[in-house]
């Protein structure tokens, strides 16, 4: 399904960015005019313009917070955030050490801080105890009484921020009565930038230490914790849930079933690979590459994010990122999504295999094009995928059918 661009990358940042609008992260007409302004494939234009329209609209928020006008300035600062991080988005040069990328990502996470603390339940900043420092993330109440709450706990995949955990689930959380925990890991935002922490496999080891936090937090009920992952995170959150029991429902939002086979290369270049033989493999991959916005653009994020220097070794370490031999230790519901026109995973089967191998309670449901929801993640239908997700909860952890072993 076309949006705005022909530019595939181009097209669906563009749908993800105009989709939030459901819950204020977007004015539908800023996002067409801001896409009149950028030619196909051009990220420097792209940077330039969400820029200025990031600027512009917090600017609006500025002045309305100053004048106390406390429904405006949220609303543009929230707006604000969203169209700062989509600026940033394609500046993957050195996404490390560009200076350009650290300011639009500090924006995107301070005017969503701002907004943030104007909510009508304005969401507490957390710092979960890992490893020898700290996640950060944001911990959604539902409200203040002393009654336990069905948790979801949140976290993204290759490219998700912290913040758009408030879009993909804790606005539609809250909205229902449920509490939600938005955590960042290995990998992931302000965790890989000022921590320098790349993605693991074992991502059980990143889950628990959330879990053990959501469940010291009061207004939790222990018996109807739910960990959620976007994108990659799909993968990641059932695999956490395969070694963590305290689970009551696990998301696949969507199903990943491995990443050795994301990317099409040809035989003679895996060979190369396999055989070690990197100085002949990578410049055909770098070509490769380059030739579109997207797959130049997930080289790079992905060489950043799991922390390797080529795509030779990109490719050794992916296979370790695979569901095929802990997917059937699993032992809670999961509610395995799917999107019929994914840009990363179609034709790949990858939530069929997932539902396949699940000897759980399981669900499966593919989002189609004819209905909308056809992108990846859903983008651009939040509120159908709301729909489908807490009609899954509202069975699943109903008394009778909750179980925690």
């Amino acid at each position: 399904m076309k949006f705005l661009f022909d530019d595939p990358a181009f097209d669906y940042e563009a749908l993800r960015a105009a989709g939030y609008a459901d819950f204020g992260g977007a004015q539908l007409g800023e996002v067409i005019a801001v896409a009149s302004r950028i030619p196909n494939g051009d990220t420097d234009a792209w940077r330039r313009e969400w820029t200025a329209l990031a600027e512009r609209v917090h600017r609006m928020g500025t002045v309305a917070l100053g004048e106390k006008r406390t429904v405006d300035a949220r609303a543009a600062l929230l707006r604000a955030h969203n169209y700062y991080r989509t600026a940033e988005f394609f500046l993957r040069d050195d996404p490390a050490h560009d200076p350009e990328a650290g300011r639009l990502i500090r924006l995107s996470q301070d005017t969503f801080g701002q907004a943030a603390e104007l909510m009508e339940r304005p969401p507490q900043p957390v710092r979960i105890p890992y490893e020898n420092g700290s996640l950060p993330g944001y911990f959604y109440r539902a409200d203040d009484s002393a009654g336990p709450r069905p948790t979801l706990i949140h976290h993204g995949g290759i490219d998700s921020t912290l913040e758009e955990g408030y879009f993909f689930v804790a606005a539609a959380a809250l909205a229902r009565g449920y509490n939600c925990l938005c955590f960042e890991g290995p990998g992931q935002g302000s965790v890989l930038r000022e921590q320098g922490l790349t993605f693991r496999p074992d991502w059980e080891n990143v889950v628990t230490p959330a879990v053990d936090f959501a469940l010291a937090q009061p207004g939790v009920d222990p018996e109807r914790l739910v960990l959620v992952g976007t994108s990659l995170g799909g993968l990641l959150a059932v695999r956490a849930a395969a070694f963590e029991h305290r689970l009551a429902g696990c998301v696949a939002h969507d199903a990943v079933w491995q990443l050795g086979d994301v990317v099409a290369l040809p035989p003679f270049v895996l060979e190369w690979v396999e055989q070690g033989c990197d100085e002949f493999a990578n410049p055909v991959m770098y070509g490769i590459a380059v030739q579109q916005t997207f797959t130049r653009w997930l080289l790079r994020q992905a060489l950043w994010t799991f922390g390797v220097q080529t795509p030779a070794e990109l490719l050794r370490r992916m296979p370790a990122f695979n569901l095929s031999e802990v997917v059937g230790h699993v032992r809670c519901p999961v509610l395995v999504l799917d999107a019929e026109e994914d840009m990363f995973f179609a034709g790949l089967e990858h939530a069929k295999k997932v539902y396949t191998g699940l000897n759980s309670a399981k669900s499966l449901h593919v989002f189609t094009a004819d209905e909308g929801g056809g992108a990846h993640c859903h983008s651009g239908a939040m509120t159908l995928y709301h729909e489908r997700l807490f009609s899954w909860l509202a069975e699943t952890l109903a008394p009778e059918r909750v179980s925690v072993v």
